[in-house]
């Protein structure tokens, strides 16, 4: 896999949505577990993105929560998509170089990847709403 910024994401988004079933897993063996990747070091843009979001994943959770429709909550979300969503929101607020508009785009590309077309739509739409309630 290339080192582009898109394709470190995706092995971001893999490494995460694997933790969320082990929580006590070595990053680094989640990550040479990614086709392509057996004796990889994992880049730094991974182990920043991964730890920030397990650092924050409780503010990152409640965000998401407060950006649900009534009646909903997040264990009702798929998986790939609570990842991607804390993936996004973790970047939009904690990594200055990658603007709001980045961070929401990329979410979508992931989304196309990792998921369905009505994810794809709601995924934007609570980024969207994140972004204009937040002023970024």
């Amino acid at each position: 896999m290339s080192s582009t910024r898109h394709a470190i994401r995706e092995e971001a988004f893999q490494v995460l949505f694997a933790l969320q079933n082990n929580t006590e897993a070595d990053l680094l063996e989640i990550y040479q577990s990614i086709p392509g990747h057996d004796d990889a070091d994992m880049p730094a843009y991974v182990k920043q993105v991964v730890n920030g979001v397990v650092e924050h994943q409780d503010e990152l959770d409640a965000q998401i929560t407060s950006l649900l429709a009534s009646g909903w909550t997040i264990n009702r979300l798929a998986k790939a998509d609570l990842t991607i969503l804390r993936l996004a929101l973790y970047e939009m607020q904690y990594v200055d170089e990658v603007p709001a508009v980045v961070a929401i785009n990329e979410a979508l590309e992931l989304t196309k990847t990792f998921s369905n077309d009505q994810s794809r739509k709601f995924i934007n739409g609570a980024l969207g709403k994140f972004e204009q309630e937040n002023n970024l």
